[in-house]
């Protein structure tokens, strides 16, 4: 019961890393805020927490509107009492997001307010709730992609998750000695069904597959079980790390035959 007594806000809790990450600190002794635009597959996730005996509710929240965030924490702490993990886990990728040469404005801004905006608003309203409790951990999602580059582009989605690494630093440093943490959780290709559908054809399946040195996708329990790292007290001298679970992408030069 890693996360005994501590309640924690979610976003993009629907599905994949979100769903997986709130089940998991559920079962750790966290009351579990869900939070994500998506009502019916976020209120399933409440569901799947009520029957394995976990407490939780679902607040609609659309990550790049400032007021649908802010109400959220202000709903964590009213039916809580307090809020002491805050993981700004929602974030898109679009199939039209591709060179710089190509992306339109529309996709670019469209990205950059979901996943770098929806980060931002998160600590803005999240941090004083966190302060209020005596501190608590910040998981913000980045991206192995924001470390290094492709020759298969994703600009908006890579420039956004970029974003989000430095501004995790800044909060860490700033905060630090207020007793909040906060590290940029940065996974590797995720079997979800969004990679899935992006990943349809095979041949562009293989060309990211070659590169992973286990030869195979993460699993979205394998990252929720390193957000549950960084959100309980084991990490307590964790801070302001760029977190790689990406199986070694970014280590490797050539991958095994």
């Amino acid at each position: 019961m890693r996360l005994d007594h501590k309640v924690a806000l979610i976003t993009g809790a629907a599905s994949g890393i979100g769903r997986e990450s709130a089940l998991l600190f559920a079962k750790e002794g966290a009351k579990v805020v869900v939070s994500d635009v998506n009502e019916v597959a976020g209120a399933e996730t409440v569901q799947q927490i009520q029957a394995q005996g976990g407490e939780a509710i679902f607040v609609r929240t659309d990550v790049s509107k400032g007021a649908d965030v802010e109400a959220a924490i202000a709903t964590a702490e009213a039916t809580y009492g307090h809020l002491n993990i805050l993981f700004n886990n929602a974030g898109i990728f679009h199939p039209a997001d591709g060179s710089v040469l190509e992306t339109e404005e529309a996709i670019w801004d469209l990205t950059l307010n979901v996943n770098l905006k929806g980060v931002f608003w998160g600590c803005k309203y999240g941090i004083p709730a966190l302060l209020r409790a005596g501190g608590g951990s910040i998981i913000n999602t980045a991206s192995f992609v924001a470390v290094m580059g492709a020759a298969t582009p994703q600009i908006a989605y890579t420039a956004s998750k970029g974003g989000v690494l430095s501004l995790t630093r800044e909060i860490a440093v700033e905060f630090a000695r207020q007793r909040i943490r906060a590290n940029a959780l940065c996974p590797g290709p995720v079997q979800t069904p969004l990679l899935d559908e992006l990943l349809a054809d095979p041949a562009r399946r293989q060309r990211r597959l070659v590169h992973i040195p286990p030869g195979r996708f993460a699993q979205a329990d394998e990252i929720a079980k390193a957000a549950l790292f960084l959100a309980s007290d084991e990490s307590a001298f964790v801070n302001g790390s760029t977190f790689l679970v990406d199986g070694g992408i970014t280590a490797a030069y050539v991958t095994p035959e």
